[in-house]
């Protein structure tokens, strides 16, 4: 019994004919001859009210649906889920379906209205962009059935309580790589780079073709073939790449809801895989008040796969960043010279001065990138016209904030340290052009 009353639900068709009975009922005082057509009609009412909980609640099984979704979730993406619905009574019913969501959405009138006939099935899908990682709980699947009398509603409960993780953009990864795969990479914002010189790095001996640069001529292997046969270079590979994300207060801010320490974590999810593409070896560390996680470079099977759920486990309190524990780290525990990223951010150069002598020490021995992130509110407020005094000065004071950001730059340039200056939106596209840039100029 308590399960049936959970169960049942009154439409408001139900309230809407009931509320114009009792109306007629009262009338029926005043005009007597009202009274026997209102009580035939409430005695069908409520016939009809039996009958439509009888054919709802006589087949224990009559709906079945089910939630689909990946095993994981992608961080700042557009993840699809997929409900699937089943009719079977033996009469059309009408739906509404309620999708109990995470919290961490922040919805609650997620809901769908349709009709299915009797033993059809449908699917619907809909999308979810977490901005978050972690472990998500979804509720249950409502779904609330009626049949044609439209009377009351039965409720169904399905897939309750089901965790889905979220995980650094493991999409935008398999995008890249489908287009560094398919040579298509411009299309992303990739450019083109022309390959300074040529690597010395000796692969085989080959049969001279048109085309083939003179210079690269073996002769003593044309002595004794007797025609001309052409040393063959390749890439330099085996390099060490490694992504080092600052996890302190600076990468706390956000960007279309997402924080940039979040976009640090797939651009660096996104570098890695097409470090090791490149056939280099990919490495990722971690660091705020102290240094949080450290995977050593390597181009193993399995280092994209630890590289990914070492990202996923990342927590922090956005403390204060220490770049003496940082140089500490990377002088003891990479001695190869190596091209180190460094995500992190930069609001004012005296801010980056404080840490500079440690950047300093940190490029004598590794090809050091520093990347930043650009004030897009800032910048957007800059380019909208000022309507009075305050504004201009507002103004101006944004841009004194967005002109420390490119002498930063050039007070890394001074010193050696390469750097990339941009938007949240960019970060992975400009990341990828400064590697390909750096291979292509045999600075690694």
């Amino acid at each position: 019994m308590k399960n049936f009353l959970k169960a049942l639900y009154f439409t408001s068709l139900l309230y809407f004919v009931v509320s114009a009975l009792v109306s007629l009922l009262v009338l029926s005082f005043f005009f007597p001859a009202m009274y026997e057509p209102v009580k035939y009609s409430l005695l069908i009412i409520a016939g009809l009210f039996l009958a439509d909980i009888l054919i709802l609640f006589s087949n224990k099984k009559g709906f079945f649906a089910r939630r689909d979704t990946m095993d994981k979730l992608s961080n700042g993406d557009d993840n699809s889920v997929k409900i699937f619905l089943e009719n079977r009574y033996l009469f059309p019913v009408k739906l509404e379906v309620i999708d109990e969501l995470p919290f961490q959405f922040q919805s609650r009138n997620l809901k769908f209205r349709l009709r299915i006939g009797a033993g059809r099935d449908k699917t619907i899908e809909y999308k979810v962009r977490p901005v978050k990682r972690g472990e998500y709980q979804f509720g249950a699947v409502n779904i609330y059935a009626s049949n044609p009398i439209g009377f009351v509603q039965r409720r169904f409960r399905f897939s309750q309580d089901m965790m889905v993780p979220v995980y650094p953009s493991f999409m935008q990864m398999r995008r890249y790589e489908l287009l560094a795969i398919s040579n298509r990479l411009t299309e992303a914002g990739v450019k083109k780079i022309r390959k300074i010189g040529r690597n010395t790095e000796f692969e085989q001996i080959k049969d001279y073709v048109a085309g083939d640069d003179y210079r690269t001529v073996n002769w003593k292997a044309t002595a004794r073939r007797n025609k001309l046969m052409v040393n063959q270079y390749q890439d330099e590979r085996s390099q060490q790449v490694y992504s080092i994300i600052d996890m302190g207060r600076v990468m706390r801010m956000p960007f279309e809801e997402l924080s940039l320490l979040d976009y640090a974590i797939n651009s660096s999810l996104i570098i890695s895989n097409v470090a090791l593409m490149r056939h280099d070896k990919a490495g990722v560390l971690t660091f705020s008040n102290k240094v949080q996680a450290m995977l050593p470079a390597e181009r193993k099977g399995v280092q994209l796969q630890k590289i990914l759920q070492l990202l996923y486990n990342q927590k922090t309190g956005y403390l204060e960043s220490n770049y003496e524990a940082l140089y500490a780290q990377v002088k003891t525990k990479i001695s190869q010279r190596s091209l180190l990223l460094l995500y992190t951010n930069f609001e004012s150069l005296s801010g980056m001065q404080r840490q500079l002598k440690y950047l300093k020490r940190i490029a004598t021995s590794h090809l050091l990138v520093v990347v930043f992130f650009e004030n897009t509110e800032l910048k957007k407020f800059l380019n909208e016209p000022a309507a009075n005094t305050e504004d201009i000065y507002n103004k101006t004071i944004a841009d004194k904030f967005a002109f420390e950001k490119k002498l930063i730059v050039r007070e890394l340039e001074k010193y050696g340290i390469h750097s990339i200056l941009t938007a949240p939106k960019n970060l992975t596209v400009n990341t990828i052009n400064k590697y390909l840039e750096l291979k292509s100029r045999g600075l690694i």
